[in-house]
C-alpha cells in the first residue's frame, strides 16, 4: 500500500508534526508514503518524493510547511483534478492537511474520480465545522497573547488605546478567544453585525471607562478581527477625537502572518499527531471521503481515540458554511458567550 500526503492553503503551525505523524504511522504499518511539493499545484505536476522517519524526525517543532503550499487554479478546473487523479494512480490513498478550500479539493478528487481521501483540519482562523480546534489554532493564539502583552507594556507607559487586528477572514474566533486571554477592554467580529458607527460609539464608551480618573488605567487594548469590515487606520482616525478627551492616543497595529508562524505549541503537535494516527487508521480501513475531527461539538463515527471521531467530508463542509454564516449552533453560543464577557471585559 503506497500513501500519499500534501499540504495545502494557507500553513498553520502542526502541519508539519502532522506529517511526522504519517511518515512515522507508515514505517510502523509498512506503508510506502510519499510527500506531495506545494499541495495541489505539486500533485498535479507529480511532484512526489519519498518520506522516511529519518527525513522528518526534527520537523516536528519547525512552523509552516515543509512540503510546501500553493494555490492552484489549475486545480480548480475538471481537467486539472483530472490531471491530479492520474497522478495517484500508484497509490492507494491521499491525505490532506488543510482548510475549507483543502478539504473541498479533496471531496472533489473522490466524488469525480473514486480517489481515496482523508483529510485533518489545519487552519489558524479555526472556521472548519466538525472539529472544536484545528491544527495551528493554538500556537496562533499565544503568538497573538504575546504580541498583545507586550503591545500593553509600551501602551501603558504612554497613556495610549491599541487597536490590534488578528486574522481569521470571515470567523472571529481568533480575536474572540484572545481577547479573554489578553484581557482585552473590547473585542471586534463579524459576527456581531453592528455598523461602523454603533462600533464607534461603543468603543468610546470603553475608552471614557477606561481612562476614568476613579478607573486609572494606562492602556486600552481592542481586539479586531480581520473579517470586520471597517478598516483598521480608518478606526483608529474616528476613535482619535474621542480619546483626545481623556488626553489618550490611539494607534492601531495589524498583526497579520506574524500569527502564522512560530514553532508549535505541545497542544498542536499532541492534537496534530492524534489526529493524524486517526486518519490513517481509517484509511487502512478502506474509509475515504472523511475528515478526523477534534473533540467535536457534534456526533461522529468513533474512533479509538476518544478525542477523534470521523466525519464524511460533504457533511464537515455544510457545518462549515453554516458556521461562516452565523447559522450554526456553534457560531451562536460563541457569540452569546462573547456578549457575555463584554460587560467584564471593559471593567
Amino acid at each position: 500500500m503506497a500513501v500519499a500526503v500534501l499540504t495545502s492553503g494557507g500553513d498553520a503551525p502542526g502541519m508539519n508534526a502532522a506529517v511526522r505523524a504519517v511518515v512515522k504511522f507508515c514505517a510502523r504499518e509498512g506503508l510506502e508514503v510519499h510527500g506531495v511539493r506545494n499541495g495541489y499545484e505539486g500533485l498535479i505536476d507529480g511532484f512526489f518524493e519519498p518520506l522516511h522517519p529519518r527525513d522528518v524526525d526534527p520537523i516536528g517543532s519547525y512552523g509552516g510547511t515543509v512540503l510546501g503550499s500553493a494555490r492552484s487554479k489549475r486545480f480548480m478546473t475538471p481537467e486539472g483534478r483530472a490531471a491530479a487523479a492520474r497522478q495517484l494512480a500508484d497509490h492507494d490513498g491521499l491525505v490532506v492537511i488543510g482548510g475549507n478550500g483543502s478539504l473541498t479539493g479533496a471531496h472533489a478528487l473522490h466524488l469525480e474520480h473514486g480517489v481515496k481521501v482523508v483529510g485533518l483540519p489545519a487552519s489558524i482562523d479555526n472556521d472548519l465545522g466538525c472539529t472544536s480546534l484545528a491544527i495551528g489554532v493554538d500556537t496562533a493564539l499565544n503568538t497573538i497573547v504575546e504580541a498583545c502583552d507586550r503591545i500593553s507594556d509600551t501602551a501603558r507607559a504612554h497613556r495610549r488605546v491599541f487597536v490590534v487586528e488578528v486574522m481569521g477572514r470571515q470567523c472571529g474566533y481568533l480575536a474572540m478567544a484572545s481577547a479573554v486571554a489578553a484581557g482585552a477592554d473590547a473585542c471586534l467580529y463579524r459576527e456581531r453585525g453592528k455598523d461602523e458607527d454603533t462600533l464607534v460609539a461603543e468603543l468610546g464608551a470603553v475608552i471614557d471607562r477606561g481612562f476614568a480618573p476613579e478607573r486609572g488605567k494606562q492602556r486600552v487594548l481592542i481586539l479586531k478581527a480581520e473579517g470586520v469590515e471597517v478598516p483598521t487606520d480608518r478606526l483608529v482616525r474616528r476613535l482619535q477625537p474621542l480619546a483626545d478627551a481623556v488626553q489618550a492616543d490611539v494607534r492601531g497595529t495589524v498583526l497579520g502572518h506574524l500569527v502564522r508562524g512560530g514553532s508549535p505549541s505541545y497542544q498542536d503537535r499532541m492534537i496534530a499527531g492524534r489526529l493524524s494516527v486517526a486518519a490513517l487508521t481509517a484509511l487502512t480501513e478502506g474509509k475515504s471521503d472523511v475528515m478526523v475531527g477534534w473533540q467535536p461539538w457534534v456526533p461522529g463515527e468513533a474512533t479509538a481515540d476518544p478525542s477523534c471521531q470521523l466525519f464524511p467530508l460533504a457533511t464537515m463542509l455544510e457545518h462549515t458554511a453554516s458556521l461562516l454564516d452565523g447559522s450554526s449552533p456553534v457560531t451562536r453560543r460563541r457569540v452569546r458567550m462573547m456578549e457575555q464577557f463584554e460587560g467584564v471585559l471593559a471593567v
